[in-house]
């Protein structure tokens, strides 16, 4: 587990400590979806399997770049994206002096300084999303045989399902295909009904371990 958030340390230390590890992850991420994407294979099992849709957090674009290929929705399942990849794939508004920025430490109410800051600090993050993301783009043009960015890709989603809540961050623009399920969202849950379950567990457990569990109970 990351810690560097919980360290009380200057803004550039902790900038530089972020961007170190966020490049060490990108690069496990990318080298396993280039195993995924260059498996000639895979692909073709996957492309005639017919999947209905594509579940991934598009933090690690690679499940989006298969959903893109595959001509399928993709339900993106994520808390953000570095860079504001997430604001320009849903063509949401992103107000600089609205919304502080990850890592700012800017409070809601800004002054005109750390409004100046909190629109230059998505500067300083170009190079890392370079570095972190170009990669994801060249092997989805390769795959789909024409040039296309990333912002493309990600614009593709069909649903976002963020799991932040509105009592621990602050509020931002959203549109429609944003939903949130996290923390307070997720308070009026429902039981699921026999319909769904039963399809569920007899899929699971053999009949005979079904009919011992109701014996027993």
């Amino acid at each position: 587990m990351d810690l560097h958030v919980f360290k009380k340390v200057h803004f550039v230390t902790m900038f530089l400590q972020t961007m170190a590890s966020l490049k060490k992850a990108s690069l496990f991420f990318e080298r396993s979806c280039e195993g995924l994407l260059c498996n000639k294979d895979w692909i073709r099992d996957l492309n005639a399997s017919s999947f209905d849709v594509v579940l991934t957090d598009p933090v690690h674009p690679c499940g989006a770049v298969l959903a893109k290929y595959l001509s399928i929705p993709a339900v993106f399942f994520l808390h953000s994206v570095p860079c504001d990849l997430d604001v320009e794939g849903t063509a949401c508004p992103n107000p600089f002096s609205y919304v502080p920025r990850l890592l700012t430490t800017n409070p809601d109410s800004m002054t005109f300084f750390q409004r100046v800051k909190n629109m230059l600090y998505p500067l300083s993050l170009k190079y890392i999303c370079q570095v972190a993301f170009t990669p994801y783009e060249h092997m989805a043009s390769e795959l789909l045989q024409r040039e296309v960015s990333l912002g493309e890709i990600l614009a593709s989603g069909s649903v976002w399902l963020f799991r932040g809540d509105f009592v621990m961050e602050y509020p931002w623009p959203i549109m429609l295909n944003m939903v949130f399920i996290g923390g307070i969202n997720c308070a009026n849950r429902k039981p699921l009904s026999q319909v769904c379950t039963a399809p569920f567990v007899q899929s699971v457990f053999p009949v005979e371990y079904i009919l011992l569990i109701k014996k027993n109970f």
